[in-house]
């Protein structure tokens, strides 16, 4: 359950703190005061999505900290193990949220980085919402199904469906492609076969292409390297070359390193020295050979590159690529070759992602069509408490296996009656506002996820229900709350008299700038606020005698 809220710089509150209790929870308030505060700070700290209006005016940013107290050996517990984010203290997880001034947003669990998507999915075990404006989404045929799939636990099931549509669809889109490029792949092909011809043709080699432009500018040079080369073997090896006077100093520093030990190191680096020279004297004589069977190769060298250049124009690389070129067509042709195969491969890949579609999604149907059934039987009921006597509703599942499509077979749409006697049809037909609150307010009870969610929070659900009605919403609402935290934004006298915890919001101005503020009442200070909702700003005694019998009754 949710345990603790600190809300700092969001929109009008500067710094909040707010500890919560089990059981029902109710918030009032004055309208304009900011009760939506605390619904949209239990949101975004859940997930929701956040932009840089958000931050209060002249503040960095805004900061949301939710403490929730975990029951051992839940799902969650094990999800946050999994991804190594749970708390020292096992019964506790604290989701924190940061909207910067300029939109960006971070997002922490137990202390940890995290992506949005999964303080979403955390804040889903933890905390479920129910918006004021979930009437309108009644309207939506497509908010029907997932309604249904949510009180079903088919959730799964359906993505599992999709996951299959997705596949189906990227290969019906190869198979499309494939065939509609059929009458371009003989063209295609004998141009790839002539231009892999003319490079094996050439008869190439990497070694070749990676030296035949220094070795022809050698070529060309030979005359002069040869005579520069000369020179410097002579210099290095005649009689008087360096060679021979290291020789003769090694010999003389060897001898005179018997009279002083000093002289080793310098007889290791003559001698060391030597060697070099001799090593550059040896490979010297090896490059002169080679070049001097060179001289005479210049004019083949040329012809022979610019065929190599004329090739990398036509495939528009450098000539040292022509390899992989020609490799890249080889690749192409054997795919080519084999498109018939290929062809075959995704017809039946299709056809056996087909056949794996109508199998889940018959099973997903079979399951829809049951949690139907049960679903309108839970929700009529609490429509006729609910001052609806004679109403009902029903799910229409229309399946069709004309096509694989999204989220399974059937077309979802829920009908209802709000008399006896009359035919069912479509909830924005026949459904007044009132009725679609009432409707949609039986819907959120029964379809809360509290198998998962240990609070449940319901914003102004109750809008467009006022008398005794009211009174069975807050006797239901405070029977839920026997199991399960409920905290309520509501605007009716007849619920805030069931909560077991009383808060109110108020709004202040001070220096030209608006505050918003949450307080938990004293026994005297909720029968004032509940005096006030049920007979506005000035109260008389008749009222305040009147709010104390209506909370007095709930106890």
């Amino acid at each position: 359950m949710l345990e603790h809220l600190h809300v700092k710089n969001l929109v009008v509150v500067e710094d909040l703190s707010v500890e919560f209790k089990s059981g029902m929870t109710v918030v009032t308030g004055e309208t304009g005061a900011g009760k939506s505060i605390l619904i949209q700070a239990l949101s975004l700290v859940a997930g929701g999505r956040s932009d840089s209006s958000l931050v209060r005016k002249g503040a960095s940013k805004a900061e949301i900290v939710a403490t929730f107290r975990l029951n051992l050996g839940t799902e969650l517990q094990t999800f946050l193990e999994g991804l190594d984010l749970e708390n020292e203290s096992e019964s506790e997880c604290i989701l924190r949220r940061v909207i910067a001034s300029d939109g960006r947003s971070r997002s922490y669990v137990n202390g940890s980085n995290v992506p949005l998507s999964t303080l979403k999915d955390i804040g889903s075990f933890l905390i479920d919402m129910h918006g004021q404006n979930e009437h309108q989404l009644l309207l939506r045929a497509n908010h029907h199904r997932l309604l249904l799939d949510d009180y079903a636990g088919t959730q799964k099931q359906c993505e599992e469906v999709n996951n299959i549509v997705n596949n189906y669809q990227a290969v019906k889109n190869e198979v499309e492609d494939s065939q509609n490029n059929n009458s371009l792949l003989a063209a295609q092909k004998d141009l790839m076969s002539h231009q892999l011809n003319e490079l094996i043709q050439a008869e190439m080699t990497q070694d070749e292409l990676d030296n035949i432009e220094d070795d022809y500018k050698i070529s060309t040079n030979a005359n002069e390297l040869v005579e520069k080369i000369s020179k410097i073997i002579d210099c290095l090896d005649n009689e008087s070359g360096v060679n021979n006077v290291l020789i003769e100093s090694e010999n003389i520093i060897n001898q005179s390193k018997e009279l002083d030990s000093r002289l080793d190191t310098i007889h290791s680096l003559l001698e060391s020295a030597q060697l070099q020279v001799q090593e550059g004297i040896y490979d010297l004589t090896d490059y002169l050979g080679k070049i001097s069977s060179q001289e005479d190769n210049s004019v083949e060298l040329s012809s022979r590159i610019n065929e190599l250049h004329d090739l990398g124009r036509k495939h528009n690389c450098q000539i040292q690529g022509l390899l992989e070129v020609q490799s890249a067509l080889q690749e192409n042709l054997n795919r080519l070759g084999s498109s018939s195969d290929k062809m075959d491969e995704l017809l039946l890949a299709q056809s056996k992602l087909e056949k794996e579609y109508y199998a889940k999604s018959k099973l997903l149907s079979a399951e829809r069509v049951i949690a139907s059934k049960s679903l309108s039987k839970e929700v009529t009921s609490l429509m006729q408490k609910l001052g609806m006597p004679g109403s009902e509703i029903t799910f229409s599942i229309n399946s069709s296996e004309g096509s694989v499509r999204l989220n399974g077979m059937e077309e979802i749409i829920i009908l209802t009656k709000t008399n006896a006697g009359q035919d069912f049809k479509p909830l924005g037909k026949v459904a007044s506002g009132g009725e679609l609150s009432r409707i949609s307010l039986a819907l959120s009870v029964i379809t809360s996820k509290t198998e998962l969610t240990p609070s449940v929070v319901f914003d102004e659900v109750d809008v467009g229900i006022s008398g005794s009605v009211a009174e069975i919403v807050g006797q239901m609402l405070k029977k839920l709350s026997n199991r399960y935290q409920i905290i309520c934004v509501t605007h009716l006298a007849q619920v805030a008299a069931q909560g077991q915890d009383h808060m109110k919001v108020v709004k202040t101005q001070k220096n030209g700038s608006t505050f918003t503020q949450v307080a938990s009442l004293s026994p005297k200070e909720r029968t004032d606020e509940v005096a006030r909702i049920l007979g506005g700003i000035k109260i008389s005694d008749k009222t305040r005698i009147a709010a104390e019998e209506m909370i007095n009754s709930s106890s």
